[in-house]
């Protein structure tokens, strides 16, 4: 009696790669989000932008730079640590609580304009919110990311967009930062059947 010929097993999957935005495509996206900040808001008038970690606080700088190059106007900025107010904390592993740091001046009936690199679920910006109420009270709250990659878990949109990436909840979105990471580029990882 033959045996049946071995089957072979189903190469594994790879993740793939794909770059999204390059380095001057990242700053292109900065650009023009701090040239829609100006509209929207009369020349970046009583507004803060405050920055969530990691690569949100260096955004917000960026942000703050390019309005000040645009229009000549200083916009404060500060580092808004979610740490203690994400809804995580009791799966994940607990990371160390980063410095919150309020522009002089403070939030009090100033427009903030909370930034981050992208924006998923909606759970970190809900922490964001729950961080800023124990700071002061804001005349008004805006979101400004610079990748809005959907599947939302929860009613929260951006008002400023970089690129919108339409992504499956399977796949990942990385932003690299040259302040933090060495490069700026953003990719999209995710899972691809070798041919």
């Amino acid at each position: 009696m033959a045996c049946p010929p071995a089957a072979h097993p189903s190469p594994p999957r790879q993740p793939s790669v794909k770059v999204i935005l390059t380095s001057a495509e990242v700053q292109r996206v900065v650009d023009r989000i701090a040239h829609q900040i100006l509209e929207k808001t009369q020349g970046a008038a009583d507004t803060v932008l405050l920055g969530v970690p990691t690569r949100g606080a260096p955004l917000a700088r960026r942000l703050a730079e390019r309005i000040n190059a645009f229009e000549g106007t200083a916009v404060p900025v500060g580092v808004l640590d979610i740490t203690l107010y994400r809804d995580d904390l009791r799966r994940n592993a607990t990371r160390a609580v980063g410095p919150t740091q309020v522009p002089p001046g403070g939030i009090d009936g100033m427009r903030v304009i909370l930034v981050d690199d992208v924006l998923f679920s909606g759970r970190t910006v809900r922490a964001a919110l729950d961080a800023l109420s124990d700071l002061g009270r804001p005349s008004s709250v805006q979101l400004a990311v610079l990748v809005d990659r959907g599947h939302r878990q929860l009613p929260i949109r951006a008002d400023y967009v970089g690129k919108n990436i339409p992504t499956a909840l399977a796949e990942s979105v990385k932003v690299t930062l040259a302040e933090t990471d060495g490069v700026d580029e953003v990719r999209l990882y995710g899972e691809a059947a070798l041919s």
